[in-house]
């Protein structure tokens, strides 16, 4: 039995449609089941409810083999510790009281290179991971940047001002991955009954590109001219802060790409795998999916 929380989101759904391709029973923690396709519904055993309810977990983990682990986001929550490591307890104790034998989880590059103050969300999801880990079962911690999908939150923007924003340096080189190549990493960790232990696995994606190199791909994926400028940090609390977001939340985003910017992915080696393991390019992402995107925003 395989069980698949956060199965809507954009990278739950991928990794369930890719299990579901497998020949493994598959449960999957949802809300609302309504939200999942009519084809897939009846193909899986849904408990609805929140992943962080005990009793839930303490269903849905019964037999299984193994556990894809996802948070869903909790721009509310009082801390970023309580919206990762206070949401994943409860299940933490389920895996070990039901005998789970492997969990994959998504998390985040900083183990060692983090700075030494707060990391925000970062700091949050690595002690999230040293919970799992505390329980003893085999796991799997997909370390990772970014997310190229991050992008299409811009999609009106690039469209209508030819330009995207953020806080980070224009020309820092940083490593960043699609959603559908973490889902068909965690897909195969998720199918393959083999494995033992306890490791972080790096998905990075195939290349490392600056904000600057994103706006000439962009630019000449879309065929019109985009580029890139960077905001003050304070500027984007602006953006963040607002009603359904805590302070504590919008401090450890903040945080997060303060950390970023100063270096939180450096020193991290590149070997031929992580292209073979990430294979789509930014340029092949940008044609797949933002280009599509930016035409019917």
């Amino acid at each position: 039995m395989i069980v698949i929380t956060a199965p809507t989101g954009n990278i739950g759904h991928q990794v369930l449609d890719h299990v579901l391709a497998g020949d493994q029973p598959v449960r999957v923690i949802v809300r609302d089941p309504a939200k999942l396709p009519t084809d897939v519904r009846d193909r899986v055993e849904a408990i609805k409810g929140s992943h962080a309810d005990p009793q839930v977990v303490t269903r849905a983990f019964d037999g299984a083999d193994a556990v894809f682990w996802l948070l869903p986001p909790d721009r509310n929550a009082p801390s970023a510790e309580e919206a990762f490591v206070g949401f994943t307890r409860p299940a933490a104790e389920a895996m070990r009281r039901q005998g789970v034998k492997r969990v994959v989880d998504v998390s985040s590059l900083g183990r060692g290179t983090a700075p030494a103050g707060e990391a925000g969300y970062v700091t949050a999801s690595l002690a999230m991971d040293d919970l799992i880990a505390g329980t003893g079962v085999a796991f799997r911690a997909l370390t990772m940047p970014g997310f190229m999908d991050n992008m299409l939150r811009q999609a009106r923007v690039i469209k209508e001002r030819g330009m995207f924003f953020d806080v980070i340096a224009p020309d820092l080189r940083l490593p960043a991955v699609a959603t559908r190549d973490i889902a068909a990493v965690a897909t195969r960790l998720l199918l393959d009954t083999t494995w033992t232990g306890q490791e972080e696995v790096l998905v990075l994606g195939p290349e490392d590109l600056s904000c600057n190199d994103m706006a000439a791909v962009i630019s000449e994926v879309l065929e019109t001219p985009v580029a890139y400028r960077q905001v003050p940090i304070e500027a984007l609390r602006a953006q963040l802060t607002g009603p359904g977001r805590s302070d504590a939340m919008v401090q450890g985003m903040l945080d997060m790409m303060i950390a970023v910017d100063n270096g939180l992915y450096g020193g991290i080696a590149r070997t031929p795998q992580h292209a073979i393991d990430t294979p789509t390019t930014f340029r092949r992402w940008c044609e797949d999916v933002l280009k599509p995107a930016v035409r019917s925003a």
